[in-house]
């Protein structure tokens, strides 16, 4: 039985959180499809025990905690810690290299940062010179020097109390100079995002969530699980997605989140037909644009519609098509979510005409307070009416349905990340005989759009493009790295010499379509 509806006085998210806890203690919250389960006790009993821990480090609130792990139980009982005790949770990528941790650390400046026990000893001298006071470690079973140091505490009960705009979590995303900002989201900015999603998206006493969303990003972290958490549910909790786990955890599940390469996935799959789907209610798509031929394949095969919805690191999400089957359109991300403004503007912020493009800006209880230790670059994000600039080019129906349409000018999103092409540029550029180079995204049945790098080599330069994907291996992660690399002579440029790479993405617009992953 799911608690009232009640928000708690103190505006800590976990205090909303336990408030909605199933009666009973031993009620299963993670489910790992190998057999174990971490209980709904065990996540409160689990979560003070290491909140304890961490303060026994010296860790005050409003302290960062870096966390770059592989996804577990354990390492959603770290989140759930960090909330409770007051920390910042800072969660990055696996995938990210050792240079690109040394500038989250630097940056961040946190006081503990726990990592995979295979990476301790590199992390360690790493966040040495960063003046990190403590590294710990966790791996996927449990194992490491997090949960030994924690076991010796006793649980700490306290909630720490926590104003709506104080700080729950940083979360990095790509700019466009390839420096990336630290989006500072606070409590009241994620708790009233999940309030409102959890009735917005009908969830209901016995609802079993499928989650096979990494845990690093808004989409698995945030959006999937505060749901299943406000409902008191049950989680199937995957390492990744799996086709064959998918399909034999289905059944047994009611609702689903992912990105549309799960959706294109199961389709290829013979097996997935209606009757697999005969208890789910609800498909939910997003962090990368859903195909109108992924949407419509998916109604024929199972009858289900994907509900389609739009957000972005800086505001968890945004918008949303209907819970109502039939008002989900394919190619639309719906209306603005209750509580969130939405408006499409020209570049001076003008609002454009409806059905007209332009840019969208937004605000609401769920927009970020701004990006760490960059005043200059949060100032410039919004509007003299608090509006934030989301950069993303949009069209608005005349009934208020929103389609994205473009995206800013430099941003990929492949496989549901964000990579900024200028980042992956400077990388290229540095190479020994390279000239210059022009990274694009192209369109890629599985991730969505594919980067692609096109470059320019000096006269005498024997570079392949092995060459340069090996090159990048240890400079960048590898959902940044070109799928492809294409030689050419030089780049396209315009009058004022800039590189026009709409003529590439329209050069290059197929090499991918041939390809079955």
């Amino acid at each position: 039985m799911i608690a009232p509806a009640t928000v708690p006085e103190n505006a800590n998210l976990y205090a909303l959180i336990r408030s909605r806890f199933p009666e009973n203690p031993d009620h299963p919250f993670l489910m790992e499809p190998g057999g174990g389960t971490l209980t709904y006790g065990d996540l409160d009993t689990q979560s003070a025990r290491l909140a304890g821990y961490l303060k026994s480090l010296g860790s005050q609130p409003g302290d960062r905690v870096v966390v770059q792990v592989d996804k577990s139980p354990d390492a959603v009982v770290l989140y759930v810690a960090c909330l409770r005790a007051g920390l910042v949770y800072v969660p990055l990528n696996i995938a990210y290299t050792e240079a690109e941790v040394s500038y989250f650390l630097g940056d961040a400046e946190p006081r503990v940062l726990v990592c995979r026990p295979e990476t301790i000893e590199s992390l360690s001298e790493i966040a040495c010179v960063q003046g990190v006071p403590h590294v710990l470690s966790l791996g996927v079973r449990g194992e490491g020097t997090l949960r030994n140091g924690a076991i010796t505490c006793d649980p700490d009960p306290v909630v720490v109390d926590r104003s709506e705009d104080d700080l729950a979590a940083i979360l990095y995303t790509s700019g466009t100079t390839g420096r990336s900002k630290g989006a500072m989201l606070s409590h009241g900015n994620l708790s009233s995002n999940a309030l409102v999603l959890h009735v917005l998206w009908g969830f209901i006493h016995g609802d079993v969530l499928l989650h096979a969303l990494p845990i690093y990003h808004v989409h698995g972290l945030f959006v999937a699980l505060h749901c299943a958490l406000l409902n008191g549910s049950s989680v199937w909790f995957l390492p990744r997605f799996d086709v064959t786990e998918m399909l034999a955890l289905m059944p047994r599940s009611t609702v689903m989140m992912g990105v549309p390469t799960f959706y294109v996935r199961l389709l290829d799959q013979p097996a997935f037909q209606q009757d697999i789907c005969r208890n789910m209610r609800l498909f939910v798509a997003g962090s990368a644009p859903l195909l109108s031929e992924t949407f419509n394949a998916f109604v024929a095969r199972t009858g289900h519609r994907i509900l389609e919805r739009y957000g972005m690191t800086e505001a968890g999400m945004i918008t949303s098509n209907p819970y109502e089957q039939d008002g989900r359109l394919a190619g639309t991300v719906g209306f603005a979510l209750p509580g969130t403004k939405a408006r499409v503007c020209d570049k001076e912020g003008r609002e454009v005409a409806r059905g007209e493009t332009g840019t969208l800006e937004i605000s609401g209880p769920n927009v970020f307070k701004g990006y760490w230790r960059q005043p200059e670059k949060t100032a410039a994000g919004f509007r003299e009416d608090g509006f934030f600039v989301t950069g993303d080019l949009s069209e608005m129906a005349s009934d208020g349905r929103i389609s994205i349409v473009g995206r800013a000018r430099d941003l990929i999103i492949s496989g549901g990340l964000n990579v900024y092409p200028r980042e992956v540029e400077r990388e290229i550029d540095d190479l020994e005989g390279v000239v210059e180079s022009a990274v694009i995204g192209v369109a890629h049945r599985d991730f969505g759009e594919a980067v692609t790098a096109i470059v320019v080599c000096h006269q005498n330069a024997k570079l392949t493009e092995m060459d340069i994907v090996d090159a990048l291996a240890n400079r960048l992660a590898k959902f940044k790295r070109p799928k492809r690399v294409i030689f050419v002579d030089a780049l396209p440029r315009n009058a004022m010499g800039k590189v026009q790479k709409s003529l590439l993405r329209d050069d290059y617009a197929t090499i991918y379509s041939q390809l079955k992953n």
